[in-house]
């Protein structure tokens, strides 16, 4: 009930200010035409004050009211251009062309800005057209028509700020969920497995099959791996320096023989030692969820192939196969947690390869390439520190 009620308290808080912004954004709209307007009512009533004004030196006895000099002195702002019957620029106002080079072309620029941004304006002297007032919009209103673009951006900054925290916080949630259960795990096998060590005692000293024997030590040996690899989820784990293809092949050895007979593996590795700070039980665990992953996707027969090689800094370890590929825009989204294209499945083994890789080793895994029906490869770099 509580998860219901804070999903209706979220939505209700996205509506909210979902409406609000466009309040914001229509008002600010609103305000912008309205100023568009006065600024053009301003503009009609200057072209008036300049016919009169015409008229006034046309007339020699008449004397040019202040009132009409005063609109014509008041427009401060507002960019004007102004052009004759002919289309020539003779005047302009409240435009600066000091540090221009090049004023009449960077004046014939703004006149066809200004054509666009508003519809000119006539100035009529004796019933005749005297010339056309161009202008363009004050430096005022220019800011007024980014400021929309600028709210708009702002809260996509913040939206997404708030989507990364929640996102974070959530992944950070379940990455402790995850530590503990694993913690929780090792702890609960550690109990019988150290009864079966005890009990492999007692079968030793009845003098049982020694072969029985070596075969349970194997489960038991296994166990204990698998308690060490989950007791190593949630904190730093110890690197040393390992030559990576030994590490390749005893992994590689152990799942060749425990896998079906119709997998066909191989391993191609370079004959010298390739040396990387590793902790080997995680990336074994590593190369097992790969090596699992690739048996799946051929529902058990195919080829699969495990291929090491290095450049001057790097080793890359490549894991193929001829599964049934998977599309290229599932390329990243399979490392996530949770995700998984089987019908059973928790989809964690990939997502805690990439933690072991790029969290634990600072490398790379990725998939390299992959092809519907024909297969796929997934690469792991991680960096080499000797080369012998």
């Amino acid at each position: 009930m509580l998860t219901k009620n804070q999903n209706i308290l979220r939505w209700i808080i996205v509506l909210s200010s979902f409406i609000i912004i466009s309040l914001i954004l229509w008002n600010t709209y609103d305000f912008f035409q309205k100023f568009k307007h006065e600024e053009r009512t301003k503009m009609q009533t200057w072209s008036f004050a300049q016919s009169d004004f015409l008229e006034g030196m046309d007339d020699l006895e008449a004397d040019v009211s202040g009132l009409t000099t005063q609109v014509m002195e008041t427009n401060t702002t507002t960019p004007m251009i102004l052009v004759d019957d002919e289309g020539k620029i003779f005047n302009i106002r409240n435009i600066d062309t000091t540090n221009i080079r090049n004023p009449k072309a960077y004046l014939e620029k703004l006149k066809i800005r200004f054509e666009k941004e508003n519809k000119p304006i006539e100035v009529r002297y004796k019933d005749t057209i005297f010339g056309t007032i161009v202008y363009g919009n004050s430096e005022l209103l220019n800011k007024l028509k980014y400021y929309p673009l600028a709210l708009v951006l702002i809260i996509i900054l913040f939206a997404a700020v708030a989507y990364f925290f929640y996102r974070s916080t959530k992944v950070a949630a379940q990455n402790k969920l995850w530590t503990g259960m694993a913690k929780e795990t090792a702890h609960q096998i550690g109990t019988p497995l150290s009864s079966l060590v005890g009990w492999t005692e007692i079968l030793r000293s009845e003098h049982v099959n020694p072969d029985y024997l070596k075969e349970i030590e194997k489960d038991i040996k296994r166990l204990q791996t698998i308690t060490d690899r989950f007791s190593k989820i949630g904190s730093v784990p110890t690197l040393d320096k390992v030559d990576i293809i030994s590490a390749t092949q005893d992994t590689y050895d152990y799942l060749k023989a425990r896998s079906s007979k119709l997998v066909d593996f191989e391993l191609e590795a370079p004959e010298n030692p390739l040396f990387v700070n590793l902790n080997t039980q995680l990336y074994s665990w590593t190369i097992e969820n790969l090596v699992k992953n690739a048996i799946d996707a051929m529902k058990g027969k195919g080829q699969l192939k495990i291929i090491v090689t290095n450049s001057d800094k790097n080793v890359y370890v490549k894991v193929t196969d001829t599964g049934k590929g998977i599309p290229k825009a599932r390329f990243k989204k399979i490392f996530e947690p949770g995700f998984t294209s089987k019908k059973r499945g928790w989809g964690l083994g990939l997502s805690l390869s990439r933690r072991i890789i790029e969290d634990y080793h600072q490398g790379k895994i990725k998939v390299l390439n992959s092809d519907l029906k024909k297969g796929t490869t997934i690469q792991i770099t991680m960096k080499l520190i000797a080369k012998i």
